[in-house]
């Protein structure tokens, strides 16, 4: 894999930080800024609302400018966001820069996968994406526990100074290896092109199986501390450990993804699918357990990343007219499920049911992912078949 791509997954390892750290963090902005817990985890959605409207915002902007100077752009508003986020006393204001620094990563993380697809041969798309998507992963193992950490030691704000600075050596490093050209290097870098190249019944299935394996994802993931402590019983200091945890499960299964999703994507996506909402399910049975909540948190990132990045991966090949938009349209998908998954989690924290129903919640998401597949396959299936 190219160094370039590399380098671009340091700047995803920031961005990711950001976008997971509030699962540790959430606690301790509700009792700072006087909010309840769910409208703390509604920041979470917030990020999730800007990365949809963001992605293919953002990418057709992008569409025909240079990428050096498209994901230097990017990647400033995102850091000016997040010492913006560190400095506010208000709610609404903190509300406001997850917005704007989802925008702002929506379109990096666009035009960086169009770069990436584009930096590799046809059939390696798969790895390519698990390359970039490892950062997103090595934020889960590194960023966000150790964002955990500051936030109990110096306060959740020094979490976000720590992302703010984190984005330096990124910026560097995009604008001494990323190539100038325009993103849409390899397609036509018109609008209507990649709008037509989108236009396949085989890619919206595959958005909407991103959307809610996505959802399941952080449904359980963005209230992990809050089952942890109030079910399972693990004291606070341990939460980065449990973060940790899924953060190496997810790389585990982002890097297994990117050997197998390129020549083998049916067995990741039925096979993982239906272990990943077994897993769920058991999650939500076994949380009273700390030794079935370390295991299986680890086990339900590993499942989680290496279904959601093969989905990315097969987004790509199905819109390879469309670089940009397509992973656009991915980034966007898998964001619908980021804020709608925090939304269900809330609503069975606050309905009755507890933090304890939040991993069957996700059980039921990945569930309504493999009816939605199959019912897609028999339809794909008849029609070939008919006359």
């Amino acid at each position: 894999m190219p160094l370039t791509l590399h380098l671009l997954a340091l700047a995803v390892f920031a961005q990711g930080t950001s976008e997971f750290m509030l699962s540790g963090l959430i606690p301790d902005i509700a009792h700072d800024l006087n909010v309840s817990v769910p409208a703390a985890g509604t920041l979470t959605s917030a990020f999730a609302a800007g990365m949809i409207v963001g992605a293919p915002a953002m990418a057709v902007l992008a569409l025909r400018r240079s990428r050096r100077a498209t994901l230097l752009g990017f990647l400033t508003v995102f850091l000016l966001a997040h010492v913006t986020a560190a400095l506010t006393t208000s709610y609404a204001v903190l509300l406001a820069t997850r917005v704007v620094a989802a925008l702002a990563n929506a379109g990096f993380l666009a035009v960086a996968l169009a770069t990436a697809a584009s930096l590799v041969a046809p059939d390696a798309k798969g790895r390519a994406t698990s390359v970039l998507l490892g950062g997103t992963t090595l934020a889960c193992v590194a960023g966000v526990p150790g964002g955990a950490l500051l936030g109990q030691f110096l306060g959740w704000r020094a979490a976000f100074w720590a992302v703010a600075a984190l984005c330096l050596p990124a910026l560097v490093a995009v604008a001494r290896t990323v190539p100038a050209g325009r993103p849409a290097d390899g397609a036509h870098g018109n609008v209507r092109d990649e709008l037509r190249a989108l236009r396949r019944p085989r890619l919206l299935v595959v958005l909407a199986l991103g959307a809610l394996v996505n959802a399941a994802t952080f449904c359980t993931f963005t209230y992990l501390a809050t089952v942890a402590t109030e079910v399972t019983g693990v004291a606070r200091p341990w939460i980065p450990v449990l973060l940790a945890l899924f953060g190496l499960g997810s790389f585990a299964g982002v890097t297994a993804a990117g050997r197998w999703s390129d020549a083998r994507p049916l067995p990741v996506l039925a096979g993982g699918g239906a272990a990943l909402c077994a897993g769920w399910a058991l999650f939500a049975y076994a949380a009273v357990s700390v030794p079935a909540t370390l295991v299986l948190t680890f086990v339900q990132g590993a499942l989680s990343f290496a279904v959601g990045s093969t989905l990315i991966a097969r987004a790509l090949y199905a819109a390879s007219g469309a670089p940009l938009l397509a992973g656009a349209c991915a980034t966007a998908a898998l964001n619908i499920g980021a804020a709608l998954g925090p939304w269900t989690g809330g609503l069975a924290i606050d309905g009755g049911p507890g933090a304890r129903a939040v991993p069957a919640v996700s059980a039921a998401l990945v569930a309504l992912a493999l009816v939605t597949g199959a019912a897609a396959d028999r339809q794909r299936l008849r029609a070939a078949m008919s006359p």
